[in-house]
């Protein structure tokens, strides 16, 4: 069991209509860090926002802000969305050639802290020679691109696998799920190593965002005792 496990509620299923409000709902819930989809239209078969709308939540909230960048050659916009008040920042192994300048460019802020975001159906093996520059994995566990989508239930022997190579190699690297989370799946994720999880429509999509982030609390909770 994790000393500490992270709920991050993803902003793609808030209300942008009432960002502010939205966010400090999980605030004021418990929520200790808020996760950002960042997709381009061409890598996912989707658009959400780009640096000014992370800007734009910066200033509204204290909480680290997540940021997930499911675009093609994501090293062309890392600086950008740093600048925009970034915290945590993940580039998908898939989406570019040049995977470790990607990282570098993160670190190079010092601050930031810099993962490889993995789709369902791309192997571990590729993150061999890179767990070591990182700080987390960011294990998608539904195809990328919508929101509300089911979790992939193979995903969980993926979390196991990895947990058991990290510990394997003594590294402290967080383990974050990205993909149909909720208060039903949350105990499953834990308990295979995840560390971090993140939550959009289970929490926004709910008729009371803060309860339905209480729920999923709750049930990382029990794992804790």
């Amino acid at each position: 069991m994790p000393a500490e496990v992270l709920i991050a509620p993803s902003l793609l299923s808030a209300n942008f209509a009432c960002l502010a409000d939205e966010i400090k709902k999980v605030e004021e819930a418990g929520a200790r860090l808020v996760h950002i989809d960042v997709m381009d239209g061409h890598f996912v078969p989707n658009l959400s926002i780009g640096p000014q709308v992370v800007e734009s939540i910066r200033k509204v909230t204290d909480l680290p802000l997540d940021v997930h960048l499911m675009i093609d050659n994501p090293e062309k916009y890392v600086d950008s969305f740093i600048k925009a008040g970034a915290d945590w920042v993940s580039v998908h192994y898939e989406a570019t050639p040049h995977i470790h300048r990607a990282i570098q460019m993160i670190k190079a802020h010092g601050h930031v802290e810099a993962g490889i975001a993995l789709n369902p159906s791309t192997p571990l093996t590729v993150l061999a020679h890179l767990l070591e520059e990182i700080n987390f994995v960011l294990l998608m566990t539904v195809n990328p691109g919508f929101e509300g989508q089911t979790y992939i239930a193979q995903m969980t022997e993926k979390i196991k696998h990895l947990k058991q190579v990290l510990d394997r190699r003594g590294l402290e690297v967080k383990i974050e799920v990205d993909g149909g989370i909720n208060d039903e799946l949350a105990g499953e994720v834990v308990r295979a190593g995840a560390q971090v999880l993140v939550a959009g429509s289970a929490i926004f999509r709910a008729p009371n965002p803060t309860e339905a982030f209480l729920k999923i609390k709750k049930e990382v909770d029990k794992i804790a005792k």
